[in-house]
């Protein structure tokens, strides 16, 4: 497959997870048209070294990563299901369906968690390819997401009781 095919079927998708990742459409654009112009120098490397999408797909995670780290304060945009709507936009294996408030909870999550949570359930991988896409153990990525959906579950509580006192 030519980069140029490549990009064209996947930018959708790997879009949608930068958005998913970063709350933000503008920087998600930024971060997956900062990869795809790193992985089209590469391209000949990447396609010999197996499935291009798993790689570029990790480009994009440090690449969010490497943002968050060399920022000191993070301000999170609220997403909407419209805002990861659109012409070209793929299916997810398990395509998010949440209100307003989960997108601002999961954007108080931090970074790792984040992206664990997002891996795990939009692009529907396991803790072993999390760990590679990562970069860390499988019991580190089990840790992420127990963290991650114990925060959750104790903020969607907090909001659940505060909306029955209301």
């Amino acid at each position: 497959m030519e980069f140029e095919e490549f990009a064209a079927a996947r930018s959708p998708a790997l879009l949608r997870y930068a958005i998913l990742l970063s709350g933000n459409r503008e920087e998600a654009r930024d971060i997956v048209q900062e990869v795809l112009a790193r992985a089209m120098l590469r391209w000949r490397r990447l396609t010999g070294a197996g499935e291009p999408y798993a790689y570029v797909r990790r480009m994009v995670t440090n690449e969010f990563l490497s943002l968050q780290r060399r920022r000191r304060k993070y301000s999170f945009v609220p997403l909407r299901q419209r805002d990861l709507d659109g012409p070209g936009a793929p299916v997810a294996p398990n395509p998010p369906h949440a209100d307003d408030e989960l997108w601002q909870l999961l954007g108080t999550l931090p970074r790792q968690q984040r992206a664990v949570i997002v891996l795990r359930y939009y692009e529907g991988l396991g803790d072993e390819e999390i760990a590679d896409v990562l970069r860390c153990r499988p019991g580190t990525v089990r840790g992420y997401a127990s963290r991650a959906l114990a925060a959750l579950r104790i903020e969607l509580t907090d909001t659940a009781a505060r909306g029955a006192l209301r």
